[in-house]
């Protein structure tokens, strides 16, 4: 059975519905999103957490489209532009404000839909989160494991709960190792191909309404970032695990791809920035 990966993240995209921090204009929310030191944190945080664990993924068959509007500023429109014009798994979409955010995203990802897919695996990913590096070869194995769940709607959930919450404050970098359900971070819906949505479509919190789900909570699967700049500041319910004494560091580098210094410079760096582009909404949030 062919089954497609196919994510969405999206990157200060300009749109008024689909976040939790609002406006009540496309100017104010333009002025709020394209802010340059907001951009510029935002940067930091998508080629710093996000970005490793995608450029090596042990299985590459996956797409991961960037949804951004044709009129982000530059520098940042243009490094978007040749970070996806080298790696073939990234897919950059201009998509201008529409009125309805979910149809938005739907034109974002339909171009890229493969057309002999029998199973549509769709995810969402922030701009300031991470997965494990064999995120798309694990989903798509355990996914092979409970198909037959999948098949009379349709519809599946497959849901990875163990992950670490990184929280930059005031210049520091706190690790709390989590258990969650459903946080939306490696967490990928399987849906027929003729069905028009996408992950967003579907309120992570909410999925037992449209679909039957299965949580697998090991191994760890996710980083969750929470920051100044955060759609949603806190952790969320969930539960605590402990890694061995002293695998933290491990953890990152084998999980990740990811060297604790670097997460503790980033902490640094977003501290002595500017502080221009206030709190709030991001990339997904929106970016």
């Amino acid at each position: 059975m062919r089954v497609q990966m196919l994510g969405l993240c999206r990157f200060s995209y300009l749109g008024l519905r689909g976040y939790q921090v609002e406006h009540d204009s496309i100017a104010a929310r333009r002025a709020y999103l394209y802010d340059p030191d907001r951009l510029a944190r935002r940067w930091l945080w998508f080629t710093t957490v996000a970005l490793p664990g995608w450029l090596a993924q042990t299985d590459p068959d996956f797409t991961l489209v960037i949804m951004t509007g044709p009129d982000l500023p530059q520098p940042w429109l243009g490094r978007l532009q040749e970070l996806c014009d080298r790696v073939p798994q990234l897919q950059l979409s201009l998509v201008p404000p529409m009125d309805y955010h979910l149809q938005a995203c739907r034109a974002a990802v339909a171009p890229h839909v493969d057309p002999v897919a029998e199973v549509i695996g769709h995810f969402r990913h922030d701009d300031d989160d991470a997965v494990a590096l064999d995120y798309v070869a694990a989903t798509r194995r355990d996914f092979a494991s409970v198909q037959e769940l999948w098949r009379p709607e349709g519809r599946l959930s497959l849901d990875y709960g163990r992950g670490l919450m990184i929280e930059a404050r005031g210049g520091k970098l706190r690790i709390t190792p989590r258990i969650c359900h459903n946080m939306g971070v490696a967490l990928t819906v399987f849906l027929k191909p003729e069905i028009p949505d996408t992950a967003l479509h579907y309120n992570h919190t909410q999925l037992a309404r449209w679909m039957p789900g299965v949580q697998i909570s090991r191994p760890l699967m996710f980083i969750r970032s929470i920051h100044g700049d955060s759609d949603s500041g806190d952790m969320g319910p969930g539960l605590p695990w402990d890694p061995e004494e002293g695998a933290m560091k491990r953890l990152l580098r084998l999980r990740f791809g990811l060297a604790r210094g670097d997460l503790v410079d980033l902490a640094r760096q977003l501290h002595e920035a500017p502080a221009g582009g206030g709190t709030g909404g991001g990339a997904g949030g929106a970016g």
